[in-house]
């Protein structure tokens, strides 16, 4: 099982955003954004920051992979 993060940065481009402009509104670090962009497991916490920036839940910036 694996995670993706492609619908999170699907989202942004929809709503114009860069990664960079969701780090500074929802107070993330550029390890996490790497980690993202990696597609690493991050925080429970990461993502409920960044559901509350782009006002969506985690369906709509995350999906599970099954092998």
């Amino acid at each position: 099982m694996e995670i993706s993060y492609n619908p999170l940065f699907k989202l942004l481009i929809d709503k114009g955003m860069k990664k960079t402009d969701l780090a500074k509104e929802a107070d993330l670090t550029a390890g996490t954004l790497a980690k993202l962009s990696k597609q690493q497991t991050v925080s429970m916490e990461t993502l409920i920051k960044i559901c509350k920036c782009l006002n969506c839940t985690f369906d709509d910036i995350v999906e599970i992979i099954y092998d």
